[in-house]
């Protein structure tokens, strides 16, 4: 049976606006955007522990585009500082100094830098404690608010300020994108989510339903990058929804451990035709094609729907390898 909902289409989306316009992120941002849209589901009792990142800049010292709670944290502490709100939230609750009308969903907010790299302990010790908090990973695949170096979820074949195309490595980034998913769902992390802007009420729904668990919860947002991939900023939402049709960027979830794909595109797109949008790629394309590479990118795409494919019971038309 369904699990009931209140978003069965965009028109469900609260009007209610918890980050109000203004704010010093770059044009384009799809962490804000995530921010702002993860915000109207919670509604406005929200503390964020914010790690340094990009997000960072957003709330700027006596300037706050947000109606509620802020905290920013040292980059490897935001999960610290998110048991630090929980504890003394439920410590004032027991004394009667807190009526609960005035609780607040703790959030932590980090780029990937932090959530893959320098944080990821002290996420694991929230996990192992169960903390009752929501982490929200705005997932821009580069350390940006330090001018793009790479970091475990740079993807293979893209340009980093770390991973340059050069003569004797023409493709730029040779490691694969860490899966940050399967990491926490093999700390047994009650609720592992994938999300993208561009997939509005399947946000809102895994938002609504991280609310019903009891625990960590992790949702990791496909956050679209102008400045540090290179296309024109109008255009992030349709390369959030190309990530998507091309299989680059699964949209899932992890209930207890079980995973379930919540959009599962019928066909593939080809994925050249969401890296020859981004700068980060063009070296794949000019002056001489790599083929190779772009063949490695989309064989790993077509692969990874066939397995979960043959697992979840569902078929998926293979992309092209050509």
């Amino acid at each position: 049976m369904a699990t009931a909902t209140r978003f069965r289409t965009l028109k469900d989306m609260p009007s209610d606006e918890y980050l109000t316009p203004g704010n010093t992120m770059c044009a384009g941002c799809g962490g804000i955007l995530a921010v702002r849209i993860f915000h109207k589901v919670l509604g406005p009792n929200v503390t964020w522990v914010n790690a340094a990142g990009c997000m960072t800049i957003a709330v700027s010292y006596p300037l706050s585009p947000l109606k509620s709670n802020w905290i920013y944290t040292a980059f490897a502490s935001a999960p610290a500082g998110a048991q630090g709100v929980r504890d003394a939230l439920d410590v004032l609750m027991a004394k009667g100094k807190l009526p609960a009308s005035e609780d607040m969903k703790v959030v932590v907010v980090t780029g990937d830098g932090a959530a893959y790299d320098i944080g990821f302990q002290s996420a694991a010790g929230a996990i192992d404690r169960r903390l009752d908090f929501y982490y929200l990973c705005y997932d821009n695949e580069a350390y940006g608010n330090t001018g793009f170096q790479m970091s475990s979820s740079t993807p293979f074949g893209s340009a980093s300020k770390t991973t340059p195309p050069t003569a004797a490595n023409p493709i730029g980034n040779t490691h694969r994108k860490m899966d940050l998913f399967e990491v926490w769902r093999a700390q047994n992390a009650p609720y592992v989510a994938t999300l993208s802007n561009s997939h509005g009420v399947d946000f809102l729904k895994k938002v609504e339903k991280g609310g019903t668990i009891r625990g960590p919860k992790m949702y990791i947002d496909f956050a679209a990058c102008p400045t540090g991939w290179g296309f024109d900023p109008k255009d992030s939402i349709e390369l959030e929804k190309l990530a998507v049709q091309t299989g680059i960027w699964p949209l899932k979830e992890s209930v207890d451990g079980v995973v379930r794909h919540t959009v599962v595109p019928r066909s593939l797109l080809p994925v050249k035709e969401y890296l020859t949008k981004q700068e980060r790629f063009a070296h794949l394309f000019e002056p001489t094609e790599r083929t190779e590479a772009i063949r490695t990118i989309q064989e790993s795409v077509n692969s990874y729907w066939a397995v979960a494919g043959a697992k979840e019971g569902f078929a998926v038309k293979a992309a092209e390898v050509t």
